[in-house]
């Protein structure tokens, strides 16, 4: 009796020891990602100017020549790599939250993509982790699928932030870099777009269903010059993981805000999740809510090389009733009232 009871406590030891473990590798997971998000692409550039200057200057010398030799490879599908995009470090940093991807529908690898993802949250952690990891399964649940997140061009001009991205099929959000993938790179691509962009980071905040789209019709231009369909994709949870300080319209904090993203192309935004040690402190870490990702039914979208504004009209259109309904279908299963109604700006 007295050595089942060690035992026993042993194995419990063993699990609550192993629980930790596993916490405290899931906040490392994410607070590797919230790093290189906010300041890798600076880092990089002032590192490789420091080397420059110092006995070690031919590296950075060579890697300088790579990078004019590779400059063009962003725009042309980039350099995905399956071994980054299946790193452990995924399936920690999925764990964290939980994040989740949920399919609703098949899609034939005959046919070309455009996703558009919503909300964008602070960093769009659902959409980076479940299209350019491998952690949620998104090659199993489609197979032959080859997605790519579309993200901000300035990246891919950052040293190392660049070839960090590409290899986990991150792309340019630009028309050279969609125009490639989607006429030059065969069929069953899917290309993710974060619809609302810069603008819809500046409203998101715990309890709030909204995205910006009424205005945003460039995707559905793009998806008609190519004949890709368009899917639907809703992020139930993005907007829960950072709180933010919401800047109303008028004043000098929205002012500042715009500025930054008409100039440079993202809106700095005043926000805070948990601390490291923490949960009950402030920090850059994401409260760890669940983040579940639906992907809808795809829209059949027909190829017209010169769209008129009434064909975009159309299909904007189509798109978002499609949008609301995906979210109306789901929105009691993932922790929303019946009564909850997405909001469309």
């Amino acid at each position: 009796g007295t050595g089942s009871n060690i035992l026993s406590a042993l194995q419990d030891l063993f699990w609550l020891l192993k629980s930790k473990a596993e916490k405290q590798l899931q906040i490392i997971s994410v607070l590797q990602w919230v790093l290189t998000f906010l300041i890798m692409g600076i880092a990089c550039t002032l590192i490789l100017m420091y080397i420059l200057c110092t006995d070690c200057w031919a590296i950075a010398a060579l890697y300088l020549a790579w990078l004019v030799f590779d400059w063009n490879t962003p725009k042309k599908g980039g350099r995905r790599s399956q071994w980054v995009r299946n790193w452990a470090i995924w399936r920690y940093f999925r764990d964290y939250f939980p994040i989740r991807l949920v399919k609703t529908h098949n899609l034939l690898t005959t046919r070309n993509y455009i996703f558009g993802y919503h909300p964008h949250g602070i960093m769009g952690l659902g959409a980076f982790c479940n299209f350019s990891t491998e952690a949620t399964g998104v090659s199993q649940k489609f197979p032959g699928i080859r997605p790519y997140l579309a993200t901000l061009a300035g990246n891919f001009r950052m040293p190392i932030l660049r070839d960090y991205l590409m290899s986990g099929g991150i792309c340019p959000v630009n028309r050279d870099s969609i125009d490639y993938i989607l006429s030059k790179n065969g069929s069953g691509n899917a290309i993710i777009i974060v619809v609302g962009g810069a603008a819809e980071s500046l409203n998101c905040t715990p309890g709030k269903n909204s995205v910006t789209l009424k205005n945003r019709k460039g995707f559905v231009k793009l998806a008609l010059r190519h004949g890709a369909d368009l899917v639907p994709v809703y992020s139930f949870g993005e907007n829960e993981v950072y709180k933010q300080v919401i800047f109303e319209e008028g004043s000098w904090g929205r002012w500042v805000q715009k500025k930054f993203q008409k100039h440079i192309g993202f809106a700095p935004c005043i926000f805070h999740g948990r601390g490291l040690f923490s949960s009950t402190t402030w920090g850059l870490l994401p409260y760890s809510k669940p983040i579940t990702t639906v992907v809808g039914e795809p829209i059949t979208i027909p190829k017209i090389d010169n769209p008129s504004q009434k064909d975009v009209d159309f299909y904007h259109s189509m798109y978002v009733d499609s949008l609301i309904k995906l979210f109306d279908k789901y929105k009691s299963k993932f922790g929303l009232l019946e009564t909850e109604v997405l909001e469309v700006n």
